[in-house]
């Protein structure tokens, strides 16, 4: 499945053509049906869950030598987008998967590689745990420590805001494990949620992406084989930045996707709805609005697709263009889901139409994975350094 990463910018391989094709379908037939369902009742979305696992769509990053598919960077943004145009809880399955694992492929041992992946490709999910309730935006201020104790490690400690947390089998946990050297004393370890130790606190109760689990977890005395560290013991802050590097474009993806449904159902209302003796679709007003709506929405896929990319070339110093698809993205997924409601009146402002979930699930994406204010510091250091 795997494509060609010298792809033209500008036009993609008919493979990713196919690929959009094929998770479209999946997703308007599988997981859209459920969506208001899975938002209303706050509850996770199997159906999609079972759905991806069955096209393995779940984790299609995960490399062919590890039984994955292989995808290149610009193919999984292809998945997530698709699917969060239907449903943004469910494209956090295939985000937050990549998000989870990242850094073992990049910087993991063969052998964890082996056990991790593999359990990915069989219908398993993954998470990162950086954030802590005092070390948000300041991870590197982080207060969960890992001591070495004879072969193992021993975690305490907690961490917060954590997608798919307590549905995951795998969490990829920052823990300092020297904490003289500051940043350079951060170590990362996959824990797994049977591992002694591990507890998963209360959900949080969130405005939007109600179906996918927002948990706090603890470490109590958690107890994790020493061959479970990823990299070297400090490389563990470097293995969180090259990982946002690397996963950032995938939530602009899910920006994009959120954005391209709110456009998607604007059109399609403004051309029925009836206003005046004709539809509004027919009033200049309406005819710039959505014209805005979907060259933005254009200008940010591309914006994304750029930055995947490059990601996948295995270009150095991807921090600027990464935060920039990031933040560009999810404030067009916010303008456009806001002025898709405006467009359908006081019916945009009910549960009838999708709309006004759309527009509360694009609110996360200016938050998480770095608000937008940290990605507007780490654009501009970039630019001044």
């Amino acid at each position: 499945m795997a494509g060609n990463p010298d792809f033209n910018l500008f036009q993609l391989e008919d493979f990713h053509d196919e690929l959009r094709s094929a998770i479209r379908g999946l997703a308007e037939k599988e997981i859209a049906p459920y969506a208001k369902e899975v938002d209303g009742q706050a509850r996770f979305p199997e159906e999609a869950l079972t759905a991806l696992n069955a096209a393995g769509f779940n984790a299609v990053h995960v490399p062919e030598a590890y039984g994955g598919q292989g995808a290149d960077s610009v193919a999984t943004c292809i998945v997530i987008e698709e699917v969060a145009r239907v449903c943004g809880s469910s494209s956090l399955i295939p985000a937050v998967n990549k998000l989870g694992t990242m850094g073992l492929i990049l910087n993991g041992s063969e052998e964890l590689k082996q056990k991790v992946l593999g359990d990915l490709v069989e219908g398993k999910m993954a998470s990162y745990c950086l954030s802590e309730r005092e070390a948000g935006s300041d991870a590197a201020a982080m207060r969960t420590r890992a001591k070495a104790d004879g072969d193992d490690w021993i975690i305490n400690g907690s961490k917060c805001w954590i997608t798919n947390g307590g549905k995951s089998e795998w969490y990829t946990v920052m823990a300092v494990t020297d904490p003289e050297k500051g940043a350079n004393g951060i170590s990362a370890f996959m824990v797994h949620k049977d591992d002694e130790g591990f507890v998963v606190g209360p959900l949080e109760h969130k405005l939007g992406i109600k179906g996918s689990p927002t948990a706090e977890l603890y470490f109590e005395n958690c107890r994790v084989p020493g061959d479970r560290i990823i990299g070297e013991p400090g490389t563990g802050f470097k293995t969180a930045l090259q990982t946002l590097d690397h996963t950032r474009p995938t939530i602009g993806a899910q920006a994009v996707g959120i954005a391209q449904g709110a456009l998607d159902a604007a059109i399609a209302y403004t051309k029925d709805r009836k206003q005046f003796g004709k539809t509004i679709a027919s009033f200049q007003n309406t005819e710039f609005m959505l014209a805005d709506m979907a060259m933005k929405i254009e200008a940010a896929r591309l914006m994304v697709y750029t930055s995947a990319a490059r990601a996948e070339r295995g270009e150095k110093n991807l921090g600027f263009i990464s935060a920039a698809a990031k933040c560009f993205a999810s404030d067009v997924a916010m303008q456009v889901t806001t002025d898709a409601v405006q467009l359908f009146g006081g019916a945009g402002y009910t549960t009838d139409f999708p709309v006004e979930r759309m527009m509360r699930d694009a609110k996360i994406t200016q938050i998480y994975e770095g608000t937008n204010q940290i990605q507007r510091l780490v654009m501009a250091r970039n630019i001044l350094r």
